[in-house]
């Protein structure tokens, strides 16, 4: 049991009591159930990687993204998680291809630009015309986009950098907005 919850602990975001109600779960689920589990665990290692081009978790190598022959291969998205593109996707208005950093830069975390997944972006630079940086609006992720800014900009000048716009979310109230975002929202405006 100890062993279980250890291993548990090393989830994101699952404490020592997270885990022991996990492993406490486990033990009462059927037999048929841990097994399951287990097996779905085996084969996600087994048969998902990364792809080689973008660094999106996929189980063919190039992913369907990048295979896409519709796609715009020249315009590359970059964002933080894989988990990033189906927000993206879910717009249905985005019809470039990704690339996966996964993570942020991070000094106080112990991430510099060696542990994120920057080099294959710039190998595939000379062949793209606009990179959009769609890191999230905290410090780390507007540090990330900044340090890529710089380093695509130096790679191949030609290149066209944007970032996407942030600002008043949808269905919300200006009243409660922050100096920051409402800020965001002002310089993000665009004409109607």
């Amino acid at each position: 049991m100890s062993r279980l919850i250890d291993e548990l602990r090393k989830l994101p975001g699952i404490g020592t009591r997270s885990a022991q109600r996990l492993a406490f779960h486990v033990l009462r689920s059927s037999a048929e159930d841990a097994e399951a589990l287990a097996s779905a665990i085996r084969e996600l290692k087994a048969h998902l990687r990364l792809c080689s081009v973008c660094n999106n978790i996929t189980d063919v190598d190039p992913c369907i993204y990048c295979t896409n022959a519709v796609r715009d291969q020249r315009l590359v998205c970059v964002v933080e998680e894989p988990t990033n593109i189906a927000t993206i996707e879910k717009t249905r208005s985005y019809a470039g291809v990704y690339h996966v950093l996964h993570g942020t830069l991070s000094p106080i975390g112990g991430v510099g630009p060696d542990q994120l997944r920057i080099s294959n972006l710039m190998t595939r630079l000379p062949e793209v015309n606009e990179v959009i940086l769609a890191t999230s609006p905290t410090t780390e992720g507007e540090a990330t986009a900044r340090y890529l800014a710089e380093e695509i900009h130096r790679a191949n000048p030609a290149v066209k950098i944007t970032r996407i716009a942030t600002g008043i979310p949808a269905g919300s109230d200006i009243e409660y907005a922050d100096e920051v975002t409402m800020s965001r929202a002002l310089e993000g405006r665009r004409e109607i």
